[in-house]
């Protein structure tokens, strides 16, 4: 893995305020504040921090959040998770398995086939279009 990616001022160079302050602070944007939250094209998000695919737009569903949701992830390496008990409330992080960018949570009340709810901060995630 690239040494570069666990220094902070590459971050700064590289992000945006709001990026890194939800990536790598672990911050929140505003519910329907994302950009991708109503993106409905067919394409893969990645990881805007190091660009690693994280969720294939075939998993994309409408939660009603405010947050892009998915029920699974690309493969079952792109990310991690770990307990988060932030805020009063006990919920599963899930961060970005290359660089460790916080990304949002994961709930158990998701559609089939996995039953699991990615809510995923917009900022987190860039977006690449299939080719037509």
């Amino acid at each position: 893995m690239n040494d570069d990616l666990h220094k902070p001022d590459v971050w700064r160079e590289k992000l945006t305020e709001e990026q890194y302050r939800v990536c790598r602070l672990g911050g929140t944007e505003a519910p329907w504040s994302g950009k991708l939250n109503d993106e409905k094209r067919a394409g893969v998000f990645y990881c805007v921090c190091c660009d690693s695919p994280l969720f294939d737009s075939r998993s994309k569903f409408d939660s009603g959040s405010g947050w892009p949701s998915f029920f699974e992830p690309v493969s079952s390496e792109a990310m991690s998770t770990r307990h988060d008990a932030t805020l009063g409330m006990t919920r599963t992080e899930v961060l970005c398995a290359r660089c460790r960018a916080h990304l949002g949570h994961v709930f158990e009340d998701g559609p089939e086939p996995t039953g699991k709810r990615y809510c995923i901060n917009s900022v987190c995630l860039g977006f690449r279009p299939e080719s037509d």
